[in-house]
């Protein structure tokens, strides 16, 4: 219960799925949480749930297409906290599943706006507290479609490329400051924004979630729970030599 005690982070996008549950279980392992989100409603729900349990969970707007939010942010954590040790960038979207010959100009830049400034904004601004807290942990939510392709959603895809190539870059870059970059590599996950793709392809849900679930060697989706808990071991002290790395968590999936 106290892997991260001691530690205050930063979870973007954490009112819902992933987000949520790297906030709910780097709270129970010590660590103090801003939930940084751009709905409202939800992570105040959320807050509210979490706090009436004893965590120390705190939620912050921020929409992290936007400089002045993420710096806003930031700032306001570090008031708030003291300090900042942790820095998860999980906020992202879907966007457009369309070919890439059909694909606006705005469609795309709406998911690099998100996925991939989203996290260079919360990097630059994070750095400064980071140092200043003699090192930490900044992990980078990627996808297992940032290793392999597949004929469907280019937006998204070349967004969490950059994102696996940004967290090495910056692995390089802040190792003599003691912050390690990592990134995490799901595969599908049961979370809202897959269902909601799922249900773009028309027709019975239950049976796509059993045709994507058996593309997994394992045999199943994952849980929200499976890659919170590799996010736990990252911002911990356990994994103190590991930087620039690629944390898989996809039940087999890029191993065919």
């Amino acid at each position: 219960m106290d892997r991260l005690a001691g530690k205050v982070a930063i979870v973007t996008g954490g009112a819902q799925g992933i987000g949520l549950a790297c906030v709910r279980r780097m709270a129970e392992e010590g660590a103090r949480v801003a939930m940084a989100d751009v709905l409202d409603a939800q992570a105040a729900a959320r807050e509210a749930e979490l706090r009436a349990k004893g965590l120390d969970v705190r939620r912050f707007h921020c929409d992290v297409s936007v400089e002045a939010e993420v710096a806003g942010l930031v700032a306001g954590v570090a008031e708030a906290f003291g300090r900042i040790d942790v820095l998860v960038n999980n906020a992202g979207i879907a966007g457009a599943n369309k070919p890439t010959h059909e694909l606006s100009e705005a469609e795309w830049d709406h998911v690099q706006a998100i996925n991939v400034k989203g996290v260079f904004f919360c990097t630059k601004h994070a750095i400064a507290h980071l140092r200043k807290a003699g090192g930490g942990s900044i992990i980078n939510l990627s996808s297992i479609y940032g290793l392999v392709g597949a004929a469907d959603s280019p937006p998204y895809h070349a967004s969490k490329g950059a994102v696996r190539l940004m967290s090495k870059t910056d692995a390089m870059l802040y190792a003599g400051d003691r912050i390690r970059v990592n990134s995490v590599h799901p595969g599908f996950i049961w979370t809202d924004m897959v269902e909601q793709f799922l249900r773009g392809q028309g027709g019975d849900l239950d049976q796509h979630r059993r045709e994507i679930g058996a593309l997994h060697p394992l045999g199943h989706m994952g849980e929200p729970d499976d890659i919170a808990w590799g996010v736990v071991y990252l911002a911990s002290d356990e994994a103190r030599f590991v930087t620039g790395a690629e944390l898989l968590i996809d039940g087999g999936y890029t191993a065919r």
